[in-house]
């Protein structure tokens, strides 16, 4: 299949998760992938595979050589169902997730969704009677919220608002699908998140007046731009004052590490896509080390568990299939690697045995890692305007409608993490603040290290050949950071080694 990439993170910011590769209809004719304009909202890859409220079988899924995964199977493969059991599930926090222009539907997609999963509702959430202590979903709409405009032709720049609705329902469906009980507060900015005088900054304040006043206790970021994208160190240093508020405040910040895998692009004009850097690089706000950077994984469980973290390699997409033999593999596209501008943090000094090195006078990255390929995403449902006014285009060439959407990318797991730190927050009476330093204590133990992760030790991350990627290794490497959650087993250990 043809991959796309809706923009690396890298000159134009990159909303870090989507691509298209569609499905006109469940049930009916299957395409294959197109190429899309890079300056689509940065989700990786994106498929549609369903014209309806009704989502795809598994089989639909399996059609396009794909496996898509639900709320029950997400959890099931990263054990977080005891959580539930013993009460865990986010309530009482606040998530905030920061996206450019938010969506006109996304209340009626979420209760879609809720509906769909039998995920509980939110007070704010079309059709949902607010009751006590009910969690809340609200929006934050920072310098004001432009009106949708129509957008009927198929290249639409990032200051088209319909173009970014997918990102949204990517990253608020899926938070609440990890932590149902957690509150969310949409944060969003009237301009796009292109590098420079437009998008960042306004964003970075965005975030500040949210941890000034308290507004939340985790904050997800599925958007990044590459290191050397910026005109100088400086201006990157600049704009790193909600960071260290929210340090200060006990608020944990999240960021997805790319969908670039080790490259990294040129600052360019909103409508037009990057140019690649001839050497490998990383994404800031990922690269921060006040930023846990969140990688992605082929997740080769069985998509249709509700329990356990099956194997199974005989369903697409090739890469779970043998001679894999793992239940997760480094994703080709995770972006990862050494920091440019911040020398290797103090809580990086020490690593599991038989990690990759981290030299020290580079910040590694990622810290931690999800599954984000969308040949195993997940699903989401999004309302489109009428009439393919949206900017989204599909395979045959003509815009996307409204629907379910088989999703991956970095940006699905970003927020997905920022519902497991709820949950872990939760179990601590309140926000951990920076979780990294504990992260790599548990890790460095070898004991815990094998109880509280999943460590991915194949795949590679060398999306381009023509630049240098990194494998995937035992213990930490520039994919997927120290691995994935064992969720039952990490969360109460995170939070005991928070103190």
């Amino acid at each position: 299949m043809t991959r796309s990439r809706l923009g690396r993170a890298g000159g134009s910011l990159a909303v870090l998760a989507l691509a298209p590769l569609s499905l006109s209809v469940a049930g009916t004719t299957t395409t294959a992938a197109v190429a899309a304009p890079l300056f689509h909202p940065a989700v990786s890859d994106y498929v549609q595979m369903s014209a309806s409220e009704t989502p795809p079988t598994q089989a639909q899924c399996n059609s396009v050589g794909r496996r898509c995964f639900n709320p029950a199977s997400t959890r099931a493969a990263y054990n977080v169902g005891p959580l539930y059991q013993s009460g865990f599930d986010g309530h009482g926090i606040t998530i905030a997730i920061v996206d450019s222009f938010g969506s006109d539907t996304i209340a009626h997609d979420l209760h879609v969704y809720d509906q769909t999963w039998g995920l509980p509702g939110m007070c704010g959430e079309e059709g949902v009677t607010c009751t006590p202590g009910m969690p809340t979903f609200s929006q934050f709409h920072f310098q004001g919220s432009p009106a949708t405009k129509p957008n009927p032709g198929k290249s639409p720049g990032q200051e088209d608002k319909a173009a970014w609705a997918l990102e949204v329902s990517l990253d608020v469906e899926t938070a609440h699908s990890i932590a149902p009980g957690a509150n969310i507060l949409l944060v969003t900015t009237p301009t796009a998140e292109t590098l420079g005088v437009q998008g960042l900054p306004p964003m970075m304040k965005a975030e500040k007046y949210v941890v000034d006043h308290h507004m939340a206790d985790v904050i997800s970021q599925s958007f990044g731009t590459g290191e050397d994208a910026f005109g100088s160190s400086k201006s990157l240093l600049n704009l790193r004052d909600a960071f260290t508020a929210a340090a200060s405040n006990g608020i944990t910040v999240l960021a997805s590490s790319g969908d670039g895998g080790s490259t990294e692009t040129t600052k360019t004009p909103v409508s037009k896509g990057g140019t690649e850097f001839p050497f490998p690089g990383v994404g800031w706000p990922a690269s921060d080390p006040l930023v846990t950077g969140v990688g992605g994984t082929y997740l080769c469980t069985d998509a249709t568990a509700t329990s356990g973290r099956i194997l199974d390699t005989v369903h697409p997409p090739v890469n779970c299939q043998p001679p894999n033999t793992k239940a997760e593999v480094g994703w080709i596209d995770s972006g990862g690697g050494y920091s440019h501008v911040f020398s290797r943090p103090a809580y990086q000094n020490t690593l599991p045995a038989g990690s990759t090195p981290i030299p020290q006078t580079a910040r590694g990255v990622p810290d931690i890692g999800l599954q984000a390929s969308a040949r195993t995403g997940a699903l989401v449902y999004l309302t489109l305007p009428p009439d393919g006014d949206s900017g989204l285009i599909c395979t045959d060439g003509n815009p996307c409608s409204t629907g379910w959407y088989d999703i991956g990318g970095t940006s699905l797991s970003c927020p997905q993490w920022a519902g497991l730190v709820a949950i872990a927050d939760q179990i601590n009476g309140g926000g951990l603040g920076q979780i990294n330093p504990a992260l790599y204590e548990l890790a460095a133990n070898p004991g815990a290290y094998a109880t509280d992760f999943y460590d991915v030790t194949t795949g590679n991350n060398q999306a381009d050949p023509a630049v240098t990627g990194y494998n995937a290794t035992t213990g930490w490497d520039p994919v997927t950071g120290l691995g994935t959650p064992n969720a039952a087993a990490l969360l109460p250990a995170l939070v005991a080694a928070s103190h």
